[in-house]
């Protein structure tokens, strides 16, 4: 079956975010690839934590919802060109020791077949 390059519009971006913040797991990986990968911005690895395919992508997400239970990326503006784009953000969001944590960040997305197939994310560290 061939596959063609669907683009990428601003709304798709915008729904992609909408559900990262109603924390819509299915949402988010409807939208992403069978063979997507997430980098996750920290982790042992000078790209971070890599996760790769539905499976692992989901869990991570997952993670950070349980890290952060009230975990928000507001103000995301979207911006793209064929088959690459980035969304910047801030984030904010409660540990569940009482640690609050906000910064701004971004994602490096690469799309293919009108899904997301690589979600890079970068964020501010603050001391």
């Amino acid at each position: 079956m061939a596959q063609t390059n669907t683009p990428i519009t601003e709304e798709f971006l915008q729904s992609f975010a909408d559900a990262f913040n109603a924390h819509d797991i299915d949402g988010i990986m409807t939208r992403m690839s069978d063979d997507c990968v997430f980098e996750a911005s920290s982790g042992p690895d000078v790209d971070g934590q890599k996760f790769i395919g539905q499976e692992q992508v989901r869990s991570a997400f997952l993670d950070v919802f349980a890290t952060f239970p009230d975990a928000h990326w507001d103000n995301p503006r979207h911006f793209f060109s064929q088959t690459r784009g980035f969304t910047e953000w801030v984030f904010s969001g409660t540990k569940k020791d009482g640690t609050k944590v906000e910064v701004t960040g971004c994602d490096l997305f690469t799309f293919k077949n009108g899904k997301i197939t690589v979600k890079n994310s970068y964020r501010k560290n603050r001391l």
